[in-house]
């Protein structure tokens, strides 16, 4: 469903408008009755999901890695491994 805001109007109730467009509403924004920006919902596509993916891998490592002193990161570093 397609509607029709003022910028004003907006700005002001912005996290509701957000609620909206995240159950699939498409909302377009007006500043003196023209269109300036439209609201839509995020499609994910594939390769988002892989990103996603490869971020939340490097968390779980990251979690792992115990470095005692900024000498040992750098060797680590410097090796190119934890």
């Amino acid at each position: 469903m397609l509607q029709t805001i003022g910028a004003f109007e907006a700005k002001t109730h912005f996290s509701a408008l957000l609620e909206r467009v995240e159950h699939g509403e498409e909302i377009h924004i007006t500043r003196h009755g023209k269109t300036v920006a439209r609201l839509l919902p995020v499609e994910e596509t594939q390769e988002d999901q892989k990103a996603i993916d490869a971020v939340n891998t490097l968390r779980v490592l990251r979690k792992n890695i115990k470095v005692k002193s900024l000498a040992e990161w750098m060797k680590y570093r410097d090796e190119g491994r934890p």
